[in-house]
């Protein structure tokens, strides 16, 4: 039987080192699951793909703090909740929806990040100052993102300032 050397605790300790590194990593990477979509997703599809497509706004991540931890802002969701949604035409060239409160439009044109959206304008009815701050949130989401991402039924709009808002597809029914 081998003697024990100093060499073979130093191993063991780096072993255990390396194990809790990995486990670390892999915890990062599953709690990062929520925010970055699998790596079969598209980055920056352009308009064409959304033709006829309706999303709802299923989750908005904030931006992440000094530790890196992200949390998720409070939104109304369902019917009962009037949720905000976005909803492309059959042409390609504008988008439509709700902040939950107000209706809104937008063109769009393609560019680098798949497609801009331009002349963005809503109606005014009154709302709560909650859901009034809630949708001039969003407006300003929707005119100034970085980024977006399709993953099957989820998309992602990822901004300027790494807020990321998580769309799911829902049934389109304008006809």
């Amino acid at each position: 039987m081998p003697k024990n050397t100093p060499a073979g605790p130093k191993k063991r300790s780096l072993n255990r080192l390396f194990l809790g590194i990995s486990c670390l990593g892999l915890a990062f990477l599953t709690a990062c699951a929520n925010v970055i979509p699998p790596c079969g997703a598209k980055t920056s599809p352009p308009s064409s793909e959304f033709r006829n497509t309706k999303w709802e706004l299923v989750r908005w991540n904030l931006p992440p703090n000094g530790l890196g931890e992200v949390s998720a802002r409070q939104i109304p969701q369902g019917e009962a909740s009037n949720p905000i949604y976005l909803q492309f035409d059959s042409n390609g060239t504008r988008l439509s929806g709700s902040t939950g409160c107000n209706r809104f439009t937008a063109e769009l044109s393609e560019d680098a990040r798949g497609f801009t959206l331009t002349r963005i304008a809503s109606s005014k009815m009154a709302c709560s100052p909650q859901r009034m701050q809630l949708e001039n949130d969003f407006l300003y989401e929707l005119n100034d993102y970085r980024s977006i991402v399709r993953n099957g039924d989820q998309l992602l709009m990822i901004g300027t300032d790494r807020e990321v808002l998580s769309f799911m597809q829902r049934p389109n029914s304008a006809k």
